[in-house]
């Protein structure tokens, strides 16, 4: 299930997901929760003053995945990584934190603290988005507790049962 936070020019997606990994030297399958931080897109206005518009949840600038092995078992925490400075929506390389398998959502409110470095390690333009940076600021414990009952749920077997297509 995707779970999404708008704060007017940010966006913050929350989502439970399998995957089953390619290189099988790896370990194999992974489930977890996938949280980005994403642009909201700008559409042009439609209808009448009181019409409800779109929300476009757009390009993805920064991701923290906590997954966790299959085969490690709930609450392992061996494969939480994040993925600073995304461009063109492609996650480059794993870096793996050591703060963030000892504090999982400490770690993320901190990162939702402030945005707008990984803005920046994008290439983004942070002028826009203080406003909405600092919403999300005020938001990060609400979304870290978010994040936090959706592994749960996927550990308890309930979410992320099936592997993403």
């Amino acid at each position: 299930m995707l779970r999404v936070f708008c704060f007017h020019t940010l966006g913050i997606t929350v989502e439970d997901l399998y995957l089953i990994d390619p290189d099988p030297n790896r370990g194999g399958h992974e489930r977890g929760v996938r949280v980005e931080l994403r642009l909201l897109g700008d559409p042009t206005w439609r209808g009448s003053p009181n019409a409800s518009q779109p929300v476009i949840v757009d390009q993805a600038v920064w991701r923290a995945d906590f997954l966790e092995s299959v085969a490690g078992g709930p609450g392992c925490k061996d494969r939480m990584h994040h993925h600073p400075g995304m461009l063109d929506n492609e996650p480059g390389l794993r870096v793996f934190d050591p703060d963030l398998t000892a504090d999982p959502m400490g770690w993320l409110e901190h990162q939702l603290s402030n945005v707008l470095p990984h803005l920046e390690a994008a290439g983004v333009d942070t002028e826009p988005h203080h406003t909405s940076a600092e919403a999300l600021h005020e938001a990060a414990p609400e979304i870290a507790g978010t994040v936090a009952t959706v592994l749960g749920e996927v550990r308890a077997g309930t979410l992320a049962t099936t592997p993403r297509k």
